[in-house]
């Protein structure tokens, strides 16, 4: 339910009812907020999604290992309750890379860098696994999204920072091989609140596909857990009495209102860049920010 709380509507139209005979000092106030902060908060968001759009383009990615800590630090300073602030980090996130997701597949298809036969292969798996996801994050305590996070993206980093050349196989495997991985990477892809980039791209380059092409098939990856993954947080926090105002079940759309229009825009940029890099680069590039959230989450884990 959309939680547009009567107290909280009756508290705004006074504030700009009776401005007049509100001393300054209290002006400078919004909903218990300083505005300065309030505009801060504005800004920050903006530019987390401005480079969320660029990150999409580069690494196939929807942004969402950017999305989920600034939700979290924005959502603790809002004081949101410890036991659903993960879970609207991640739905909220599921959310925003929508738009994201599917303007960068629409990029790098129009580059004919991506493998559909293999998409069409893990769309229902995919589904399925985002499912799950979300029915493990009805229930599922905060540390446990923080955990997979640490985990998928500290492995994935130590092996494109070091090129650590792990090959499993000369072509992507086909038949239920191939399913049963679109279904894994559902679920912990739902649990993380990433549209898939980060393992679809692992996989793919495991089985001889240059970073190029797994980066572009990976931006597809993003379509089919985004949307599935989105809603499946919607029902799974549906029910949730302590969420925020303007929240969808465990997804704010608050919180999308302030990333996804900048980072549609700025999805493009990063397409470019990722067609111009070396293929050393991207591995780099790619590597270099997975490590950086894998030490975000895990000074979180540690109570930093």
């Amino acid at each position: 339910m959309i939680r547009l709380r009567a107290t909280g509507l009756a508290a705004a139209w006074l504030m700009a009812h009776e401005a007049r005979d509100i001393p300054q000092a209290v002006q400078g106030l919004m909903f218990g907020y300083d505005l300065n902060d309030i505009i801060f908060l504005v800004v920050a968001l903006a530019g987390a999604g401005a480079i969320t759009g660029i990150l999409a383009g580069v690494f196939g990615v929807g942004g969402g290992a950017l999305i989920v800590p600034v939700l979290y630090e924005l959502f603790r300073v809002l004081n949101v309750p410890e036991d659903v602030r993960m879970p609207l980090c991640v739905g909220t996130s599921l959310a925003i890379i929508i738009p994201t997701s599917i303007r960068s597949f629409r990029a790098h298809r129009e580059r004919g860098a991506v493998d559909m036969d293999v998409l069409k292969a893990w769309a229902i798996p995919t589904v399925f696994g985002v499912l799950i996801g979300s029915f493990i994050a009805r229930y599922a305590p905060p540390y446990v999204f923080k955990f997979v996070f640490v985990g998928i993206a500290g492995i994935s980093a130590m092996r494109l920072l070091f090129n650590l050349k792990w090959k499993l196989g000369d072509d992507v495997p086909r038949g239920n091989s191939l399913r049963v991985f679109g279904l894994v990477n559902a679920v912990l892809s739902a649990l993380m609140g990433i549209g898939g980039g980060q393992l679809s791209t692992m996989f793919l380059t495991f089985y001889g596909r240059t970073i190029h092409q797994a980066v572009a098939t990976s931006s597809g990856v993003g379509v089919l857990i985004s949307i599935p993954g989105a809603i499946g947080y919607v029902l799974a926090g549906w029910d949730k009495t302590n969420l925020p105002p303007l929240s969808l079940g465990f997804v704010s759309l608050i919180g999308i209102a302030a990333f996804a229009p900048v980072s549609v825009l700025t999805a493009p940029i990063g397409v470019k860049i990722a067609h111009a890099l070396s293929k050393r680069h991207l591995e780099m590039a790619f590597g270099t920010f997975l490590l950086l959230v894998s030490l975000r989450f895990l000074a979180s884990i540690l109570g930093y």
